[in-house]
């Protein structure tokens, strides 16, 4: 069985169903909260690896829907201390395995981890019906949980 570490952000239906799949592939799911761990830049940026800094960002992160953050060409550095004063910033989840760490939810690289997703179609954006018009941020509305 795999031991997987994921940061969520609570209540977020997204990733609600991928801690699920993950579950359903037989590994054993760490849950932790993205919006409160305490992270520095070395620990953050190891989940990124070699991802363009723009891809690092949560598009539907309301400071960047609003056009108040423009991540493309944004620096390392500039990123990670937007990330860290704002946590909804950062792209999710974020995920461990095998001393291996991933931004995003990626079937491929767990699969590289030796993680085989259950098929079907695999949760990768905001669910949440608001969040996709636009009108609405997932999980304001709800504390939903993966209890």
């Amino acid at each position: 069985m795999s031991s997987v570490t994921f940061w969520w952000k609570p209540g977020c239906a997204t990733n609600t169903r991928q801690i699920r799949l993950l579950e359903k592939a037989g590994c054993q799911v760490k849950v932790c909260d993205l919006l409160t761990e305490l992270w520095t830049p070395p620990r953050l940026e190891a989940f990124f690896a070699e991802m363009p800094v723009s891809e690092w960002f949560n598009r539907s992160a309301p400071r960047i829907k609003s056009g108040e953050v423009v991540p493309v060409g944004m620096a390392r550095e500039q990123a990670l201390a937007q990330m860290l004063l704002d946590p909804l910033l950062i792209r999710r989840p974020l995920i461990e395995l095998n001393g291996q760490r991933m931004a995003g939810f990626d079937a491929q690289w767990l699969l590289a981890q030796g993680v085989t997703l259950p098929a079907g179609e695999l949760p990768e954006a905001c669910s949440h019906p608001a969040a996709r018009s636009g009108v609405a941020r997932c999980g304001l509305s709800g504390s939903g949980g993966v209890s």
